[in-house]
């Protein structure tokens, strides 16, 4: 008699990979570069490089004839700079850095504004601020609302997205349990009934009667 066959092992459906959604899961600096966050980062730079070279210039070559609107005015590039870096890097300790540093800007707007008006002996020259920013169109008095509006709006859509996440990977791993298990006639039932028919089949007959 021939030896009987072994049973294969029963095998399982690899179960759904819960982060198997790249379309939910985006990067936060994509949020931050997309629509209006390209020109926010735009004209950020475009200003950093402004009162920077502005600044740098009156340092260098006219410091003592007004210390303290040129200070102020290094002081406000190194603003629009991190700024500008900031909101293009976009991750989440960027983001916090960048309200931060909207709100030293409008701030220093408001302050710089008024006290250049109610004082203009101490700003022979204007600064970037001066005047609440009447030199460059009243562009630095805005820019900082719309980059706190634009930061409020960013940070909401990370906790969706991790919300959508969490969810769909909730869903995956209960399919991949039900799997798994063969519940409701699954993957799983299917591989049982078949490893049963091989066991009948390959099952030695019975011993007939007065045979040793």
């Amino acid at each position: 008699m021939s030896e009987p066959t072994a049973a294969p092992e029963p095998t399982t459906a690899p179960s759904p990979d819960p982060t198997a959604a790249p379309e939910l899961t985006a990067a936060w600096a994509g949020s931050s570069r997309s629509g209006p966050g390209r020109v926010l980062i735009a004209v950020y730079a475009l200003f950093a490089l402004a009162a920077s070279a502005r600044a740098g210039v009156q340092i260098a070559t006219k410091f003592g004839n007004a210390p303290v609107a040129y200070v102020l005015s290094a002081f406000a590039a190194v603003v629009y700079i991190i700024a500008t870096v900031t909101l293009a890097v976009g991750s989440p300790t960027a983001r916090r850095i960048a309200v931060l540093s909207c709100s030293v800007e409008l701030a220093g707007v408001l302050a710089v504004g008024t006290w250049s008006l109610a004082d203009p002996a101490t700003f022979p020259d204007a600064t970037v601020w001066s005047s609440y920013g009447s030199g460059y169109g009243f562009v630095p008095l805005v820019l900082p609302v719309f980059g706190l509006l634009w930061l409020r709006r960013w940070a909401r859509r990370p906790s969706t997205r991790r919300t959508i996440v969490a969810s769909a990977g909730d869903a995956g791993q209960a399919a991949g349990s039900g799997v798994d298990h063969g519940e409701g006639g699954g993957p799983g039932q299917g591989t049982e009934d078949a490893v049963a028919d091989v066991r009948n089949r390959n099952a030695l007959p019975a011993a007939a009667p007065g045979v040793s």
